[in-house]
């Protein structure tokens, strides 16, 4: 669980067609007090935005850190262990993930209907696999290994997608994206406005 630090700044988060959205993210190697901070701030962004999933290109920087968290109910059931183990998923939420590498585990692929922070109002249809394993480092530096499914494993997979620069326009289905065809344009065009009026 991330530690609660004073929040210093607000994050923006960045829309479709911002450079950074495709850029893949550099390995963290120094996990300290600045590294823990912008975890929380993430964290804050991310529910500020009502999300369960934020990455550290949504925030403008180029690194392998997202953060997640992923409420177990009934709408979104899941199972998971963590480090061999089955906690509570409050108790470990939110979490940071940080350079998380991702192992397909045998299972169904499942169709979802996702959303993104970086794309509002827009949604489509996702196949994904169901069951995935994910390394990765808190952080404070300790490595854990996390296997998961349903929700909580398909949060990890859009979330790492955009750690290498991939979003979920790219592996929507045709349909889906044709139906999205318009606003995703839109979307594009108020960007590019944004980023001529900030420089």
């Amino acid at each position: 669980m991330i530690p609660k630090i004073i929040k210093i700044m607000s994050l923006r988060v960045t829309q479709y067609n911002e450079p950074i959205l495709r850029e893949p993210g550099e390995e963290i190697e120094v996990f300290d007090d600045t590294l823990a901070e912008l975890c929380d701030d993430m964290v804050d962004a991310m529910y500020d935005s009502e999300g369960i999933g934020l990455a550290a290109q949504q925030i403008g920087k180029a690194l392998q850190l997202c953060v997640i968290d992923v409420p177990q109910s009934r709408d979104s059931d899941f199972q998971f262990t963590l480090d061999g183990k089955s906690p509570p998923a409050e108790l470990i939420m939110p979490m940071a993930l940080i350079n998380p590498k991702i192992e397909v585990l045998p299972s169904l692929e499942t169709v979802y209907e996702e959303g993104c922070l970086s794309f509002p109002g827009i949604n489509g249809n996702v196949r994904r696999p169901d069951k995935i394993r994910v390394s990765f480092k808190d952080h404070q530096g300790d490595s854990h290994v996390m296997e998961c499914n349903g929700l909580l494993g398909r949060c990890v997979q859009h979330e790492v997608d955009h750690l290498n620069g991939v979003l979920f326009i790219d592996r929507m289905d045709e349909e889906s994206l044709k139906g999205v065809e318009s606003r995703i344009k839109k979307l594009k065009k108020q960007t590019q406005k944004f980023l001529k009026k900030n420089g």
